[in-house]
């Protein structure tokens, strides 16, 4: 019948290339249509990218750990009746053998742009795209390192690259972009003391041991904790609160609850609930730092981390969480949860995010120090939920009684966030909690 191009699909608005991970199908394979064809992988998120259409696919344009632009043509997909007669019908057509010329030609500039690092002196990570706009613009790597990403988790985008072009141009670079002769001799303070000539040292190899090579994703994630820690002062506050009623009033609806929604209901949401109303009393917990500025966010999305099978953590964000009823955050927070496991995430649902919640009570920690993912400026973790004895206060009198009680482990970064307000954050999100209505409706 007809040849389909299968192209390298959008996936948000700051993603403009990805890689060829897995090539699920070799040519002469039948595809269904919506079946998944090849995995790719972004600076942002991995995917599966499915055929539009049912067939044969006769062509793949592109090789795994090739970097391919969004809408770069990347297989041919013939439909039926076509398969047989698909190589030899491209060669004889002019017209069809252009496309598979072009794309070979991008195919072949591709290796080139894999080849350059993506990863800055001080271990920050670069698309190949702002890396080729940095070489062609002449970019040093220490005015690479000192611009301020607006991606995710602080990363470079090509809007940030071409900004600061513009700024370079009428003079208005700052002089954090360009080293200053002196530097040499202020090599002892503080700010220079996460310097990349700090070399880790080199673990023993002696006795029986096994070599694993980090995947993608934990290679990011291990450049994002280590530059999170560099770049902001961690400070972390503890809080225990009680969540007696909030654990009796799930118990006494959940069953009702999975039976209507067909789906369950975890704490989760009531959690992100009470981070939502606690940032409105405090919004400025809700930012984020740009060199001596100060920018304060008024939508608030609240980023979930959620373990993925591989034992890797991705966070979703949950974008105008406090526009949100309880019932809404719930059916949020189970979509999200559950396509994060099955990656089926786009790259927009895991950026923007203002605040971030972790759960290491779901590993049965009881507390933990969160590292804050830039360019946010604070992060809470929720510990276990454990009963214990405790003090209750009534008119009557103090008396002790057991109840639920978990800790709440507030990080922040204390170039902005002053203990006052780390504190009286995380404490309000506790009073949310300890207040929570057993009688309310869902």
């Amino acid at each position: 019948m007809a040849q389909v191009e299968m192209k390298m699909p959008k996936m948000g608005e700051s993603v403009a290339e990805a890689t060829i991970i897995r090539w699920l199908k070799n040519e002469g394979d039948r595809v269904e249509a919506d079946e998944s064809v090849l995995e790719i992988a972004t600076d942002k998120v991995d995917s599966e990218v499915p055929s539009s259409v049912a067939g044969t696919l006769v062509k793949r344009l592109f090789n795994e750990g090739d970097v391919v632009q969004v809408g770069s043509v990347i297989a041919m997909i013939a439909t039926e009746g076509e398969a047989v007669a698909a190589a030899p019908a491209a060669a004889a057509t002019p017209a069809a053998a252009a496309a598979p010329a072009a794309t070979a030609s991008a195919a072949a500039t591709a290796p080139a742009a894999k080849t350059a690092s993506v990863a800055g002196a001080a271990g920050r990570f670069y698309s190949p795209l702002v890396r080729t706009i940095a070489q062609q613009e002449n970019i040093s790597q220490i005015e690479l390192d000192a611009i301020p990403g607006t991606g995710a988790e602080g990363r470079v985008t090509k809007k940030d690259v071409l900004l600061f072009l513009e700024r370079r141009k009428s003079g208005q670079t700052t002089p954090a972009a360009t080293p200053a002769p002196a530097a040499p001799a202020l090599a002892s303070a503080p700010v220079s003391s996460a310097a990349p000539s700090i070399v880790a040292p080199s673990p023993s190899l002696n006795g029986d041991v096994e070599i694993i090579e980090m995947d993608r994703m934990r290679k990011i994630i291990a450049e994002h904790m280590v530059m999170s820690k560099r770049t902001s002062p961690h400070v972390t506050s503890y809080v225990e609160a009680d969540v007696t009623n909030i654990v009796m009033w799930r118990n006494k609806l959940k069953d009702k609850f999975e039976k209507r929604e067909n789906e369950k209901i975890t704490f989760t949401p009531i959690f992100i609930e009470a981070i939502a109303r606690a940032i409105k009393d405090f919004p400025m917990i809700n930012i984020s730092v740009d060199g001596t500025n100060i920018i304060v966010k008024k939508n608030i999305n609240i980023g979930m981390a959620a373990a993925l099978p591989s034992g890797n953590l991705i966070v979703p964000v949950i974008k105008n969480a406090d526009r949100m009823n309880l019932l809404g955050l719930t059916k949020a927070v189970n979509d999200l949860a559950n396509r994060a496991r099955a990656n089926k995430l786009t790259p927009d649902e895991i950026q923007g995010g203002t605040y971030t919640l972790t759960n290491v009570g779901s590993f049965g920690n009881v507390m933990g120090t969160p590292i804050i993912p830039q360019p946010q400026v604070a992060i809470m973790a929720v510990g276990a939920i454990r009963k214990k004895p405790a003090v209750i206060e009534t008119p009557q009198g103090d008396t002790l009684g057991i109840r639920h009680m978990m800790f709440l482990s507030h990080s922040y970064d204390h170039r902005v966030v002053d203990g006052a307000l780390g504190g009286s954050f995380v404490r309000r999100v506790a009073d949310y909690l300890e207040q929570f209505d057993i009688n309310r409706e869902i």
